[in-house]
């Protein structure tokens, strides 16, 4: 007699058919990837002993280059990127306020300000400066404007956000008494979403360091342009020098937010 016994599937045939697809596309634009890439055997194998030889030369580091032109250039750097995150508020803060729904309810402002933050966050920093190089000329101007039209997506998509999560009984409270609508942002609004502002404004803040640091290979000030032109010049202690000089100052840029967030959330 045949067996009335039932056997549990986790998948139907048609989601392990769906699975198989996807593992059978991903391996198969994984192939297309690599053979698109044109990888050059010889040139793989030789790499480790490259590798090596390049760190051989960037030993000893040349401190001695430190204070005549590093320090300068990594102040600018930081210098760039703090200026380019207070730039960018000019711009997030309103287009979050518009990308918000429960501020404004007009869907048209609100796709409008959400095209003009998508549109920020498409195009790389480098991209920004390069852009920005061709208009103003070398320099810190052009990373600065890099820096603040990259992180006006960033910023203003999590402050739009956040201001959309926030308790809207105060809110409503504020505008059955009358307030008017700059009393509702400062005394509703604002109060709640104080401490995910400065979390994200100093999160930005930090990313702003580490993409200040190469925005100078492009020529928009900064380290970046010491580093570029010590590698042209193939003075690879000089290099190894910069390079530990930036991960120093990724590093207390990285403790400064942390101390920062721990006194002000």
């Amino acid at each position: 007699m045949p067996s009335s016994e039932r056997r549990w599937q986790r998948f139907t045939p048609l989601q392990r058919l769906s699975r198989y697809l996807v593992y059978l596309v991903v391996v198969a634009a994984f192939l297309v990837s690599v053979r698109t890439v044109e990888i050059i055997p010889e040139f793989l194998f030789d790499a480790p002993t490259q590798m090596a030889d390049m760190f051989s030369r960037m030993w000893p580091l040349e401190w001695a280059a430190y204070p005549t032109t590093i320090h300068a250039a990594l102040m600018e750097t930081l210098h760039i990127a703090t200026l380019g995150t207070l730039l960018c508020l000019l711009l997030a803060v309103p287009l979050a306020l518009l990308n918000a729904r429960n501020v404004v309810a007009s869907p048209w402002l609100n796709w409008l300000a959400r095209f003009f933050l998508v549109s920020s966050r498409s195009v790389n920093s480098l991209v920004w400066a390069l852009l920005f190089v061709a208009v103003f000329g070398p320099g810190v101007i052009a990373g600065v404007l890099a820096v603040a039209l990259r992180s006006v997506g960033f910023v203003g998509k999590l402050l739009a956000e956040a201001i959309e999560e926030i308790n809207m009984g105060s809110i409503e409270a504020l505008r059955a008494t009358g307030a008017s609508t700059a009393s509702v942002l400062l005394k509703g609004y604002w109060p709640q979403v104080m401490p995910a502002f400065f979390s994200i404004v100093l999160f930005r803040w930090d990313i702003n360091v580490r993409e200040s640091a190469v925005l100078g290979l492009v020529g928009a000030g900064g380290i970046g342009v010491v580093l570029s032109d010590a590698m042209n010049l193939f003075m690879w202690e000089r290099v190894a020098t910069i390079l530990v000089s930036i991960l120093v100052v990724v590093l207390l840029a990285e403790w400064l937010v942390v101390q920062v967030r721990k006194r002000l959330l």
